[in-house]
């Protein structure tokens, strides 16, 4: 399935958000799998991608 360029800006910010609650909350799972997905977005998008301690 293919996305539009909107829907993955959308869901990259969504994965910011949750990336930056689950920091808050202290959960490395959650903070894992969002930083995984915040880069597969960014790398769709052709940006440059963002570095994870949790990584």
């Amino acid at each position: 399935m293919s996305y539009t360029k909107g829907q993955t800006w959308g869901a990259l910010k969504k994965a910011w958000k949750a990336y930056k609650i689950a920091k808050v909350q202290n959960d490395n799972a959650r903070m894992k799998e969002y930083a995984t997905r915040i880069q597969t977005l960014q790398k769709e998008l052709g940006l440059k991608q963002a570095q994870f301690d949790v990584l």
